[in-house]
């Protein structure tokens, strides 16, 4: 938490959000990015950024230039909010060392040029010297999620029940492992909502109403 520090109006304003799987952490991005007209990096963008990045680094001739050019290209073509919510992918795959290291460095690069909404990799550590960084937190009880996953994902009780405790598991592990924090450890964030009180779609005014009230 900030105790109070106030935005600084000409830096781009970067929105990291953590959240449990089923928590609706998607859609309330999504919508965020949207209605704020900022760039929505998920875990996937940055994932996929990231190897294409390490493998410009490989080659070393022409390097400047070839990344130089990348970064023109992606902020071109990705600077922009959808206009559908499509449920993303919750499939989680730990990486390495290397390409957490990439990662950090993409999603720095992305905030520090655009007002973004950066979901999970760890955006909250990565970006905690960024001064206008607000890092959120989603969670839910576990039956809420369950049954969210089991009706996205087409899935039985059982099947969805396992992947919403595995998911809790890797992404605690994932997080603790390069950060040395603890998931779900509210002093790591400026707000912390639990999806399944409210909307959804009310998760998404109370975050802008927090955007404001910070100035």
């Amino acid at each position: 938490p900030s105790g109070g520090k106030k935005m600084e109006q000409n830096k781009p304003l970067v929105i990291t959000i953590s959240r449990q799987l089923g928590s609706g952490g998607g859609y309330i991005g999504q919508q965020l990015a949207k209605k704020l007209s900022m760039y929505y990096a998920d875990h996937e963008i940055i994932t996929k950024t990231a190897e294409e990045l390490s493998m410009l680094e490989k080659d070393l001739a022409l390097q400047e230039e070839k990344i130089e050019s990348f970064w023109k290209t992606f902020l071109r073509y990705n600077v922009s909010a959808p206009e559908v919510y499509i449920p993303a992918s919750y499939n989680f795959f730990p990486t390495s060392e290397q390409l957490f290291e990439t990662e950090s460095e993409v999603i720095k690069r992305i905030a520090g040029e655009n007002s973004a909404v950066i979901m999970g990799r760890c955006g909250f550590d990565i970006l905690h010297d960024h001064p206008n960084k607000v890092s959120v937190l989603l969670y839910c009880n576990i039956e809420n999620r369950i049954k969210r996953i089991q009706e996205l994902r087409h899935l039985t009780e059982e099947e969805a029940r396992k992947t919403v405790i595995q998911s809790d598991k890797d992404r605690e592990l994932y997080i603790n492992s390069f950060t040395k924090k603890k998931w779900m450890d509210a002093r790591n964030f400026d707000l912390c909502i639990d999806t399944g009180k409210i909307s959804f779609d009310a998760c998404v005014e109370l975050i802008i109403a927090y955007l404001q009230s910070r100035g």
